[in-house]
């Protein structure tokens, strides 16, 4: 006998009967023939149907809009897989928006920093910390300072991180007023602001030695992530403060 039995076309197409069923309710594939006792058997020709039909559900499209794609005169497919090619594409950046956003959450939590959205927002503004945290662990991973700075932050709350923020931007502006004075990196005002950003770095985070102050201060020149975040406030500020930093590891 030709023909496929509904179970047949469900095992075939990995759909369930159930689902054939309320396709043959709606209109949208029926089975095409009848057997002498009555049961309703599937063609090729609806086979083949079925498989459009679930290219577009694969796509996306609602059961209601199909119907009229395969059937309606003078349709252009085309012009529904344009349609639905724009949503799916905005859908993708929506879900890689989310996934940036998750992952850059799973960075803050790495490196200890427990702070909601809105706090990290009034904490750190536009800064993000995370954004460096590749790059830090592929430096310092297995050293005893990132360990230790790891362990101090994740103890730190909102009012730590807003401490820490308002010495490291007094720190910063003094370099900042220091440069555009025309005072010399190597002076005793700019190594000054230098020590004190050492220091900073050693009360907040680990302690950090010339050698590593040096090599940092390499980081805010060769990471354009840092160089941006320095020379908003004075074009240049970067170097400054590397070279600042430099001589007063070599005083």
């Amino acid at each position: 006998m030709s023909g496929y039995t509904v179970g047949q076309v469900a095992r075939l197409a990995g759909v369930t009967v159930r689902t054939l069923h309320h396709h043959d309710e709606i209109g949208l594939l029926s089975p095409s023939e009848r057997t002498p006792a009555g049961y309703r058997r599937y063609t090729d020709a609806d086979l083949d149907r079925l498989q459009r039909v679930l290219f577009y559900r694969e796509l996306g499209f609602p059961l209601e809009e199909i119907a009229p794609i395969l059937d309606r005169p003078g349709t252009d497919p085309l012009t529904h897989l344009r349609r639905r090619r724009e949503l799916l594409s905005r859908e993708i950046q929506r879900l890689q928006r989310m996934v940036a956003a998750i992952d850059k959450a799973m960075e803050a939590h790495r490196m200890g920093i427990s702070l909601t959205p809105e706090e990290r927002r009034e904490v750190f503004g536009d800064f993000r910390p995370e954004d460096h945290a590749d790059e830090a662990e592929r430096r310092w991973g297995g050293t005893d300072a990132y360990a230790e700075s790891r362990r101090r932050t994740a103890a730190y709350g909102k009012q730590d991180w807003q401490r820490i923020k308002a010495e490291w931007e007094e720190v910063i502006n003094g370099f900042a007023a220091a440069f555009t004075a025309g005072e010399p990196a190597d002076g005793e005002v700019a190594t000054g602001l230098a020590e004190r950003h050492r220091r900073h770095i050693g009360t907040w985070f680990y302690e950090c030695g010339y050698p590593m102050h040096k090599g940092l201060a390499d980081l805010y020149v060769a990471d354009e992530r840092f160089t941006v975040h320095f020379d908003r406030l004075v074009p240049g500020l970067a170097a400054y403060v590397r070279d600042a930093i430099h001589a007063r590891a070599g005083a």
